[in-house]
């Protein structure tokens, strides 16, 4: 058992964590004791607390007797389709001035895209397109050991670009599971690019992909994602 806290500035909502961030805290510890052929699928069951002592064991995060979190080993295959084809850096740097949550953002403190987190990763995910969204993201030193990006900043960076394929303004949204796999990770200051994809919707539910590439257009991590529709006051 490992006790984790989810710290201010990994907020998503302004009363809850990050869920790609809480999500990549409970897949990594469960992904070094999958087998090669299985992936982790995380499902939040709760608004993560923020500032709170929590405890970590074997996939689960727990509040007291309350589940916040827990990952679940599931086939590779759920993610063959999860990889979006790359466009260049330039075409993801163009997108990011329409990124639609500069003007109007429901959870505008998210750690991964919120324009008021000045300590976030200030991904800006803008439309190019067939349901698709991109952007750029250089993953700052402090994301790093040993000079390579942290895998649970990548669960969380692979977090947003997914959910702004959805209508956020006419359909606010939190995170409600998320399926990743890390290929490789980056080196701090390297300039990445995070593609989204929209694939569908049922009832409250919306359905999204994301990919990360490095600099050189290799793969570096693919997720699936399941939203849920929510009133962003319940949450602020």
């Amino acid at each position: 058992m490992t006790v984790v806290r989810v710290e201010r500035r990994f907020q998503g909502p302004d009363r809850s964590g990050n869920g790609g961030y809480v999500a990549g805290l409970v897949g990594t510890s469960l992904a070094a004791d999958l087998a090669p052929e299985s992936v982790p699928k995380v499902t939040l069951r709760m608004p993560p607390p923020l500032e709170k002592d929590l405890e970590l064991c074997a996939g689960r995060l727990t509040d007291g007797d309350a589940l916040v979190a827990e990952a679940l080993p599931v086939d590779s295959e759920f993610l063959a389709d999860a990889t979006i084809d790359p466009v260049p850096p330039e075409e993801a740097r163009a997108a990011e001035a329409a990124y639609r949550g500069l003007r109007n953002h429901p959870f505008p403190s998210c750690f991964v895209c919120g324009p008021a987190n000045q300590s976030g990763l200030r991904l800006k995910p803008g439309p190019i397109g067939d349901g698709r969204t991109a952007c750029t993201w250089t993953p700052a030193a402090d994301l790093a050991t040993d000079g390579l990006v942290d895998e649970v900043f990548l669960w969380a960076a692979l977090d947003c670009p997914g959910g702004w394929t959805i209508d956020l303004e006419g359909r606010p949204s939190v995170l409600g599971q998320l399926t990743a796999c890390i290929d490789a990770r980056p080196e701090a200051g390297e300039e990445c690019v995070a593609l989204g994809r929209y694939l569908g919707e049922d009832g409250r539910k919306t359905f999204t992909a994301s990919t990360l590439y490095d600099a050189d257009g290799r793969v570096l991590a693919r997720a699936k994602h399941t939203w849920i529709t929510v009133d962003p006051a319940a949450f602020n």
